[in-house]
């Protein structure tokens, strides 16, 4: 991808993450192959992001760094090649086991044509115990000094998953996730994701305690998208949560013939065999 495009996307893909005079919250049903971005792009929303867990799902692999590096570089190619919109990787702890692997995986990431990198805070490879504030920072830190040396202003989505570990009584959880929202956003982080289900209140906290643009997870049993943007979220994702509803209709299809041998499921919202030969003829 020319560099200068690359870079126009990446400050579009920025811009979406403010929230000042009355801007809309930027919202990201995550997807997980070339076929689902351009579905999410041609529905209209303005850029896209990856779910790992999707993406491993669909080559085969559980979720946790478990296909190589190569392999997820390889899928998101594939996704950034068929869309104009910005793509954000979700690439979990960014396959290395040093600091100078990681960076080096993320410019690998740049080098696709994403725009955006999701960072999380677990170790994948210690069975998800939590990074250190002071290394996970210096990472952050280290990525922006990338983006900077590539002349691509990439955004960085810095996930705090306290709440997901379930470490600690719940007003520990809540102080150490404004800790490390704080420190990766001071580090340069350009957006901080608390990951987990969380109800209003809790949301509204971490608003008000955090210093910058503030993603939540969305579906589930949670606030629904109108109540986020009236708590003054930044970014929604979905996390896997449309892929998942995907491969329950898949399921919902295989019951149905299998019990009855009818066609309602597997017709209802298909595409026609049209749109699906369009999706990519260009």
């Amino acid at each position: 991808m020319e560099n200068e495009t690359q870079r126009k996307r990446a400050e579009r893909f920025r811009a979406l993450h403010n929230r000042r005079d009355g801007a809309p919250m930027l919202v990201l049903p995550n997807i997980w192959d070339a076929a689902s971005a351009r579905i999410i792009e041609q529905a209209g929303f303005p850029a896209v992001a990856t779910t790992s867990g999707g993406v491993a799902a669909a080559l085969g692999y559980a979720d946790g760094q478990r296909m190589s590096r190569q392999t997820m570089l390889d899928a998101i190619a594939r996704i950034t090649r068929v869309v104009d919109c910005p793509v954000s990787a979700d690439f979990e702890a960014g396959y290395g086991d040093s600091l100078a692997e990681q960076v080096a995986s993320v410019e690998a990431v740049i080098a696709t044509g994403a725009v955006g990198v999701n960072i999380e805070d677990s170790l994948p490879r210690q069975h998800g115990k939590l990074a250190e504030i002071e290394a996970q920072a210096e990472l952050i830190a280290a990525l922006r000094a990338l983006a900077t040396r590539l002349g691509v202003p990439f955004v960085i989505n810095a996930r705090v998953d306290v709440f997901l570990r379930s470490e600690g009584e719940p007003a520990e959880q809540f102080a150490q996730a404004v800790e490390r929202a704080n420190a990766y956003l001071r580090a340069g982080a350009d957006c901080v994701y608390p990951i987990g289900w969380l109800d209003a209140e809790t949301i509204g906290r971490l608003v008000a305690a955090i210093e910058g643009p503030i993603n939540i997870m969305g579906g589930g049993q949670g606030p629904t998208l109108p109540e986020l943007a009236r708590l003054g979220v930044a970014r929604v994702s979905l996390a896997s949560g449309v892929m998942r509803a995907a491969l329950g209709h898949i399921r919902a299809i295989a019951r149905e013939l299998l019990a009855t041998g009818g066609y309602e499921t597997l017709t209802r919202d298909a595409l026609t065999g049209a749109e699906l030969g369009a999706l990519f003829d260009e």
